[in-house]
């Protein structure tokens, strides 16, 4: 056979070999982390719980000298609340937001009418975040800082609004437990300040402990992330 020929065959033998993908050899490529929230916006619409003691308050109207002998009524019992959240994650371990609220609580004074106290405003807010592998699309806990401005209001059955416009700022904790890619369940915790006034009583607290639950959405992220591109 002469040399020109056996040089073809050996070329043809190699030819499907370096065609052939690479075998296994043990060792697993090393993915990227996806960054799954960087560039996602959500929505939350939740309705729950506020509650503040108020005892101060309730301690400055029976011991006024006018009212020391009536009977003590009950405590404040808190009210509903609603809030709406709009938020958006520039990177993958934070959020800046927009929080949309409203509350009502009515509370009792004896020899007075029925009292009611209403707070309503926006909160701004930064929460931190970070997504975990539990359940089938998992769950992401954030906690962070709210302010901004608040107003409360009260006015007895009948009676005309006091109103006291304030500065708010609190704390907030809470979890998104996603049940799919988009949708999923929202808890959340928020102490917050926020003093209201009524007339001839005194002030109260119009915003402290806030627990709420509700639905979430989120938005998928854009194909051309900005933030993306920086790392």
């Amino acid at each position: 056979m002469s040399r020109s020929l056996l040089l073809l065959l050996v070329v043809l033998a190699a030819t499907p070999a370096a065609a052939a993908p690479a075998e296994d050899d043990g060792y697993e490529t090393e993915e990227k982390p996806r960054d799954e929230l960087e560039g996602t916006s959500r929505f939350s619409l939740m309705t729950g719980w506020r509650y503040a003691p108020n005892g101060r308050f309730f301690d400055m109207y029976y011991l006024d000298p006018d009212n020391r002998g009536l009977k003590r009524s009950r405590g404040a019992m808190g009210g509903p609340l609603l809030t709406g959240s709009f938020a958006y994650s520039p990177i993958n371990w934070f959020e800046v937001g927009l929080d949309l609220f409203a509350t009502y609580e009515r509370m009792a004074l004896t020899g007075k009418p029925g009292l009611n106290a209403v707070t309503y405003g926006a909160l701004f807010g930064l929460r931190f975040q970070h997504k975990f592998d539990i359940g089938s699309h998992g769950l992401v806990p954030s906690a962070g800082f709210l302010i901004g401005p608040m107003l409360v209001a009260s006015y007895f059955d009948g009676g005309k609004a006091l109103e006291n416009f304030t500065q708010s700022i609190g704390v907030t904790a809470g979890a998104t437990w996603y049940l799919s890619e988009a949708w999923g369940l929202r808890f959340e915790y928020r102490l917050l300040t926020g003093r209201g006034d009524v007339e001839d009583v005194g002030s109260y607290e119009g915003a402290g402990s806030w627990f709420s639950v509700g639905f979430n959405y989120q938005f998928p992220p854009k194909p051309d992330r900005p933030m993306g591109r920086m790392y």
